[in-house]
């Protein structure tokens, strides 16, 4: 029987996961002091090295490279964002949008935009995007409701004015003609032709409690981060839910690998290429719908168990952590690492069982990344200091 130990004390993991959570809920300044003292508590990065190769061990067999960005621009509020602190971004055609603590930030032609409650936001702090495939609308959760974004206007759904679950919309994905949101109140459904909402809650879902973080659609199902609760499964044509738990129940140890879920405090579920990908504050997961694996920074490339945020694309996941950006097919690797003490850094790259240091100057902007985009050609990715943006390397 193989133990994996947990990298630090699950009662460290737990006071930050929760300084962040209840950050969120708090005001503006208290979600600010959250996130720094998470930054000092977890962020770090090694000098920067010279190129070189090592032999790793192998995860599966041989595949191809995940892709490699370089020639990084970093943006501030110097260049026009409204706050560094960026919690989400989102790629919609020739423009990007980044939520961040004072505002949107909208960054098209080469020039940055804000809007806020004086535009009719319902909250400045924005913690998650999407954007509607069907009809080009932009979905966005804040910190005191959802809005769409259509037509230059903003509609804001509450829980008082339309019958949404919670104000705190932490996760938000369009599916079609309906928007799902993971929010501090349970997971909600709307239809946009109906303009209807549907809830779910411990009270007719199998979840723990009703503090959902993350939410992602795929394969005709729908699938819900939550928190003590693992992951949620929501098939849309029978309407029947079933949860995805760690088998083995403990706290601080993976003690029957690749058994299901890490752990049971879940941040976030990706769908992409017939896999779901599950993040946590405990390590990292996917599912290819009959066997588990899972992936912890002691035996992968991962940067840190400690996961904010995931997105996959293809064949690839994009893991947010408070020790930088990592990606991953499940059997190759690359991180992205800023240096503690200047603006440059390193790609770390593991392609079929050989790792190599690639210099970065710049680097990505800060360590503790929460949210992430890409598309064929560039990478967006929001941290704690700015927002970053990285180029394909052909």
């Amino acid at each position: 029987m193989k133990l994996l130990a947990a990298k630090r004390p699950v009662l460290n993991c737990l006071i930050i996961a929760f300084v962040l959570f209840f950050g969120l809920t708090g005001s503006e300044n208290a979600l600010a002091f959250s996130l720094q003292k998470a930054e000092k508590e977890f962020t770090g990065a090694g000098d920067q090295t010279s190129p070189k190769e090592t032999p790793v061990k192998t995860v599966a067999g041989d595949s191809k490279p995940v892709p490699v960005y370089g020639h990084w621009k970093n943006f501030t509020t110097k260049d026009g964002l409204p706050s560094d602190k960026a919690y989400t971004v989102r790629i919609d055609g020739s423009r990007v949008l980044v939520g961040t603590h004072d505002g949107l930030a909208v960054y098209e032609n080469g020039k940055w935009k804000t809007y806020t409650t004086k535009d009719g936001l319902p909250h400045n702090g924005i913690v998650s995007i999407d954007v509607s495939e069907l009809t080009g609308d932009a979905w966005i959760g804040t910190l005191g409701g959802l809005s769409r974004w259509a037509g230059g206007k903003f509609e804001n759904f509450t829980q008082l004015n339309s019958g949404m679950p919670n104000d705190l919309v932490y996760g938000v994905c369009c599916d079609g003609k309906d928007v799902w949101v993971a929010t501090g109140g349970g997971a909600g459904h709307y239809d946009t032709n109906l303009k209807k909402w549907e809830i779910f809650t411990e009270k007719n879902a199998p979840m723990h409690e009703p503090w959902t973080y993350g939410i992602s659609a795929g394969d005709g199902k729908i699938f819900i981060a939550a928190w003590g609760g693992g992951v949620i499964e929501y098939t849309k044509n029978t309407k029947k839910f079933r949860d995805y738990t760690d088998p083995d129940g403990e706290m601080e140890i993976d003690l029957l690998p690749n058994d299901g879920p890490v752990h049971d405090i879940t941040t976030g579920t990706s769908w992409a290429n017939g896999k779901l990908w599950v993040s946590s504050y405990f390590g990292l997961c996917n599912y290819d719908g009959s066997h588990w694996r899972g992936y912890f920074d002691t035996d992968s490339g991962l940067a840190s168990n400690f996961i904010n945020f995931i997105r996959a694309e293809g064949p690839v996941a994009f893991m947010c952590t408070d020790k930088g950006l990592s990606s991953s097919d499940g059997t190759n690797w690359v991180t992205y690492k800023k240096n503690d003490n200047n603006a440059d850094g390193k790609a770390i790259v593991i392609t079929n069982g050989v790792k190599k240091e690639i210099p970065l100057s710049p680097s990505i902007s800060h360590n503790f990344i929460i949210g992430v985009d890409a598309d064929k050609n560039f990478i967006w990715v929001a941290t704690s200091s700015g927002v970053s943006r990285g180029e394909l390397l052909k």
